[in-house]
Formats: structure tokens, sequence, C-alpha cells
């Protein structure tokens, strides 16, 4: 198969309704309620004894928003926090089964959703945009690694 290139207008095009699509996760995630609890409570399932700090930075928001959803779903009895022994000034957060129900619920109700989203498409085009975001993300890990620069200290490696 001969390999032609993108044009700047296709990926410019890409790049658009990437960027449109993201917001949209991105303004949900951060409005609609179930939405962000969902995106919580995949972080603390994900890494069982996560610090809030660590929440906010894998969420990208302040860590005083994190504070706040954290306490409102241990009151709701979706999380565990306990202290960080290794750190007094800070906690750990953990899933608790009725925080598993939960994050089953919300994740069914968004796979629902996203099922309204693609209802009149072929299954064959769910599946290629399936594949075609994969690749993305395998294109962009593959250039990251190229692009990172040479592990230890740039003055040592000038007399290597």
């Amino acid at each position: 198969m001969a390999s032609v290139k993108a044009s700047t207008e296709d990926v410019r095009a890409m790049v658009t309704a990437l960027f449109v699509t993201n917001a949209a996760l991105d303004r949900a995630r951060r409005q609609k309620k179930g939405a962000s609890t969902l995106s919580l409570l995949q972080v603390v399932a994900a890494t069982p004894g996560i610090r809030p700090s660590e929440i906010a930075s894998a969420q990208d928001v302040h860590p005083s928003q994190v504070t706040r959803q954290v306490r409102e779903l241990e009151n709701l009895g979706y999380v565990q926090v306990t202290a960080d022994t290794a750190d007094r000034r800070s906690c750990r957060v953990t899933l608790t089964s009725a925080g598993s129900d939960e994050l089953q619920s919300l994740t069914e109700e968004g796979l629902d959703r996203f099922g309204l989203f693609v209802a009149d498409w072929e299954p064959e085009e769910v599946q290629m945009l399936t594949s075609l975001l994969t690749k993305l993300e395998a294109s962009k890990a593959a250039v990251a690694a190229r692009q990172r620069p040479p592990a230890g200290r740039y003055w040592a490696r000038q007399t290597a």
C-alpha cells in the first residue's frame, strides 16, 4: 500500500474535531455531577490508596475541587479516606464496595449515553473509530518516546 501523507487541511480538520470532542467531554466531567463522580471513582479504582493531590493531577483540576468531591463521596460511602502513614499531612483514598457499585452504575449510564450517540452508525463505523483512536494513541506514544531527551544530566552527556 502506497504511503500518502495526510494534507495539512486533513490534519487541521482532525485536530479541530478532536478538540471539540475533548472539550465537550471535559465540560461534562466538570459540570455534570454523574460525570465528575464517575471520573473520580475511575481514578480511585485504578489506583487504590491514591492521594488527593494525585487525583487532582490525573484529572487536571485544582486540589481544592478534589478535596470537596472526596469529602462528598466519603459521606456517601463511596470512598474510604485514611491517614497516609508516610506523610501525616496527606491521606489515601480507596474505593468502597458501595463506590464500586456506583462506578459500575455510572459506567453503564455513560455507555448507554454513548450508545445513543452512535445509535444510527453501522457497527463497522464504531469499530473503525475505536481502531483509529487506539492507533492515534499508539502514534502519540511513539512520537513522545522519540522526542524524549536522553536520560541523565545534559552536561554529563556532552563529555561522553
